[in-house]
């Protein structure tokens, strides 16, 4: 079985829809395709209680990004820096990211 596809990649600045978080522009640092979410830079933040270890002897509250579900972001186009949904076009045999809005490739 074939895990479902993305319209954002890691690396793409994407427009936070709904929640808390709504309107902010961040960076996709993680995808997780098989639950359809992914982690934003600076969005989503959740406080994580850790005992201290071997690695990080002071233990404590850390801060984290949590996951945040694919459909509530909108992928912002790097040429007309708008949030736009994503296009499908064809060039060089190959399919590529398209913004709706100005027609720009977003993949190179």
């Amino acid at each position: 079985m074939s895990q479902p596809k993305l319209h954002v990649r890691k690396g793409d600045t994407v427009y936070i829809l709904t929640g808390k978080n709504a309107g902010k522009k961040g960076k996709v640092l993680q995808t997780v395709p098989s639950k359809g979410k992914l982690i934003v830079e600076g969005v989503n933040v959740v406080k994580r209680h850790s005992r201290p270890t071997k690695s990080s002897p002071q233990g404590g509250i850390i801060e984290k990004e949590a996951l945040i579900d694919s459909s509530n972001v909108m992928l912002v186009c790097s040429k007309c820096k708008k949030p736009t949904r994503v296009a499908k076009k064809l060039a060089d045999d190959r399919c590529y990211r398209a913004c709706k809005k100005c027609g720009e490739i977003v993949d190179k």
